[in-house]
């Protein structure tokens, strides 16, 4: 069944706030650019059928034991990664700066699932699905970016172009471009359709503001020319600009050197960077003219030996007709102009001085290289240009860690290192949630081991299990085995850790029944910490989450509330100054623990907060139902209310029920 079918079958078991939305989804849509077919009520149920749980997979896990008091922020996530992103926004909203995926490219090969099956190429839905499937996810991980983070997206060209209207659609004036690689050598092989072999592939760019490439140092090597009246070095620059003298009339001029007294005739195809005042006509603009450039010494003429002098016409025209003459004088529009001056052969050129730069280093470009063959920077040395090898460099990888026969096609880790070297600071938290055979995770170590940087890797993956393969487990068996492998290859690599975590998925109505203690801290050492760490023994029911000593704060969590427990609480030592201190308690009975701290420590200088532990577990996984707006009606809104009484009631008891629901840990009964 279609789901057009589906969305009409179910209008008659909707509600009055739903079939309203849907209904405001459905006038608001109608837009130029992408459309797809999508339910926004089958997007909240999604949201909030069940909250997501993480506990950690100690034998899967890796030097974990060695960092058990920190803690590692390094994790790899078992699992969809639509449950992944609904935790890790629980966890990391706007705290990871740099996300690249390499998702499914719905090319129709059953290389995706969606809904518990695979899309082939024969289904009528497959682009809609595809789309929603990728939006879903995106729009989580828009929250999870700093305010000056990235996120790149690899994608073929076949649907390139779907793809940037969808990130368009999540990401709107983010776009800051894309790069192109070449994945394999040009092939001529039987079945390449009209004889075009596309060898090429993208990675499409979206940065919050603030997000800058670091580029790469400048080569001074050109500035060797030094000017004691500017007291600075200087290199020559082009005095000129791609357009002719049709397009730009007011560049197009003859330029004069008053030192020298000798004059330069234009190019018709590539005319002048600055105007001349003459041409301006009194008209502002936003640069100097040229002739303030010339004052300040900003031109640069080359010497002259023999400069061209012609006293008559005729004489002029023989020079040019020999080419003889200076360059450029056969587009003259005033031959006339040019008798009885000194005419120079050597084009002029722009003073570019080092102080002057805008920035030290070169942007990246948008092309990608091939490894080995880089392409050498342009005369000027504008931009970086990176290298990598082909998706034959990241099989060649694999298979040589006895890896190859479980993962096709992975992207080369000198494509993905370098693109992180462009991306990231040395600090910053790295996520792939499409994280395959885990190359994303191999850069970062990589990485860092190369510039001694303590960047950390988020890595969710699948197990891509089928009802031929139940045991088939692609995140454990490659994506974690790899990283391990990469950890024990080399010593540089030996001092990293990661937590491999599992997701246990709770109906939010449940959280306080069914999740257990580990669920608990591992949220919240998540959340608090940025980092997973094996749970420690508990003392008398307390498990402390984070602490420290030197302005004597603690933050514990205690999953059953008894008396022992409390009775540990009020004698916590905070800080070597008794009386003082910060204590922060997750408990199921905040407003218990609440009372017995006001009284154990009145008169004391130490402070508190009692924390519900239930409201822990749902923050940032449950979306928020959308408010109902009240407003004074008019009488034809009155009059039409009056008519559908039922639909009012409706919305009545729908907003009652969203009370409800908001409050249901708000009081201590029904924490209890």
């Amino acid at each position: 069944m279609t789901p057009a079918k589906d969305l009409l079958q179910s209008l008659d078991g909707l509600s009055a706030p739903q079939l309203r939305r849907l209904l405001t989804a459905h006038l608001t849509q109608q837009k130029l650019g992408l459309y797809w077919e999508a339910s926004a009520i089958e997007r909240d149920a999604a949201l909030n059928a069940n909250i997501v749980l993480p506990h950690v997979v100690a034998q899967s896990s890796h030097n974990l034991d060695a960092v058990a008091g920190p803690g590692t922020p390094n994790l790899i996530i078992e699992g969809d990664n639509f449950d992944s992103l609904r935790l890790l926004k629980s966890t990391h909203a706007g705290k990871v700066r740099v996300i690249y995926i390499d998702p499914p490219y719905n090319t129709g090969n059953k290389d995706w699932v969606y809904n518990d099956r695979y899309v082939g190429a024969n289904d009528r839905w497959r682009h809609s699905q595809w789309l929603e499937f990728l939006y879903r996810r995106l729009t989580l991980a828009k929250d999870l970016l700093t305010q000056d983070g990235v996120i790149m997206v690899s994608i073929n060209d076949e649907n390139r172009a779907r793809l940037e209207l969808l990130m368009d659609e999540v990401f709107p004036g983010r776009r800051v471009g894309s790069l192109v690689w070449r994945k394999r050598r040009a092939s001529n092989a039987a079945g390449v359709e009209h004889f075009f072999s596309s060898d090429h592939e993208h990675v499409l760019i979206y940065a919050n503001e603030g997000f800058d490439f670091n580029g790469s140092a400048k080569n001074w090597s050109g500035y060797t020319n030094w000017d004691e009246a500017q007291q600075d070095f200087w290199t020559s620059d082009n005095l000129t600009l791609g357009f002719n003298a049709k397009e730009r009339k007011n560049l197009f001029f003859p330029l004069h050197n008053p030192l020298t007294n000798i004059w330069y005739p234009c190019d018709w195809n590539n005319v002048w960077r600055y105007a001349s005042t003459a041409k301006l006509d009194g008209k502002e603009v936003r640069t100097q003219p040229m002739e303030d450039w010339i004052a300040q010494g900003g031109v640069y003429f080359r010497d002259e030996e023999a400069p061209a002098l012609y006293e008559s016409l005729t004489e002029l025209k023989i020079a040019i007709s020999a080419k003889k003459a200076p360059p450029f004088l056969d587009k003259s529009d005033d031959l006339e102009f040019w008798i009885n001056k000194k005419i120079g052969f050597n084009k002029p050129r722009f003073k570019r001085y080092k102080k002057n730069l805008r920035n030290e280093t070169q942007p990246l470009s948008s092309w990608v290289s091939e490894a080995g063959k880089p392409d050498v920077d342009d005369a000027d040395g504008g931009s970086v240009v990176l290298a990598s090898g082909m998706t034959s460099e990241g099989t060649k990888l694999l298979r040589a860690m006895n890896l190859d026969s479980a993962f096709p096609y992975p992207k080369p880790l000198s494509l993905i290192q370098g693109l992180l070297s462009q991306a990231t600071r040395p600090n910053d938290t790295v996520l792939d949630f499409f994280a395959g055979s885990g190359t994303t995770g191999h850069a970062v170590l990589a990485l860092n081991a190369l510039d001694g940087g303590s960047r950390k890797f988020i890595l969710c993956s699948s197990t891509e299990a089928t009802d031929k393969e139940p045991t088939k487990n692609l995140c454990r068996d490659v994506c974690a085995e790899r990283i391990k492998r990469v950890i024990q290859s080399d010593t540089a690599f030996a001092n990293n850790s990661f937590a491999y975590l599992q997701l246990d998925k709770i109906a939010p109505g449940d959280a306080p029944f069914e999740s257990d203690c580990a669920h608990a801290f591992q949220l919240l050492t998540l959340r608090l910490g940025e980092v997973a760490r094996p749970v420690p023994a508990a003392d008398r029911g307390i498990k402390i989450l984070l602490q420290s000593v030197a302005d004597g704060s603690l933050t514990v969590l205690v999953h059953r509330l008894t008396a022992a427990a409390l009775d540990a609480l009020t004698a916590l030592p905070l800080s070597a100054n008794a009386n003082n201190g910060h204590l922060r308690v997750y408990s199921t009975r905040p407003d218990t623990v609440r009372n017995r701290l006001q009284r154990a420590w009145e008169g004391s200088q130490k402070t508190f907060e009692s924390l519900s532990l239930q409201k822990a577990l749902l923050h940032g996984q449950i979306a928020p139902r959308p408010k109902l707006k009240t407003r004074r009606l008019d009488g034809n809104a009155a009059r039409a209310t009056a008519a559908a009484p039922d639909v009012a009631t409706n919305l009545v008891a729908a907003s009652a029920h969203n009370m409800g629901a908001s409050s249901l840990f708000d009081s201590e009964k029904a924490e209890k």
